[in-house]
């Protein structure tokens, strides 16, 4: 049986926060990314298609990666926030919101498709609204990339001019 993340942060954004094409699940296009809780460490876990083919035939395009980082880190700093004001997915308390503030990825070594990649974050407060994320992102158990992004609060004034569709 396939390992997934059956309680994610991303099953909580209000629907007008639901449509990013990483980890919207509103986006029927987008990735569908999920993050949860895995002790006290965050993970995503991800199956690239054939389609995310990059430059080496039967790896995975850099970006989609990047991509699996990038919102794997703003889930992982909503779940930390949460977490951190003592509450938890389901209490009725709404996710904060995240924007990348830096995303550095680092390639160890080429990432295979059709495999599931798990990408393993531990969150750090820098500032009280700014939070780094170190991820690992692991295929067949062996570190394949890396990232270090920093995660920055989304504006309150942001958040009031979304309108669900």
């Amino acid at each position: 049986m396939e390992e997934r993340v059956t309680k994610a942060v991303q099953d909580y954004y209000p629907d007008s926060f639901a449509t990013c094409y990483g980890c919207g699940r509103l986006n029927e296009k987008g990735h569908h990314f999920r993050t949860g809780w895995q002790g006290d460490k965050t993970i995503t876990i991800y199956t690239p298609l054939p389609e995310y083919m990059g430059g080496i035939p039967g790896f995975a395009y850099g970006g989609i990666v990047a991509s699996l980082i990038d919102c794997h880190s703003a889930g992982s700093a909503s779940l930390y926030v949460l977490r951190k004001n003592g509450n938890e997915l389901g209490d009725g308390t709404e996710p904060p919101r995240f924007v990348t503030g830096t995303l550095k990825v680092e390639y160890k070594h080429p990432t295979p498709l059709g495999v599931p990649l798990k990408a393993i974050g531990t969150v750090t407060e820098i500032h009280p609204k700014k939070y780094r994320i170190d991820t690992e992102v692991f295929a067949e158990d062996k570190v394949v990339v890396t990232g270090e992004v920093i995660m920055v609060m989304m504006p309150e004034k942001f958040r009031e001019t979304v309108k669900p569709k």
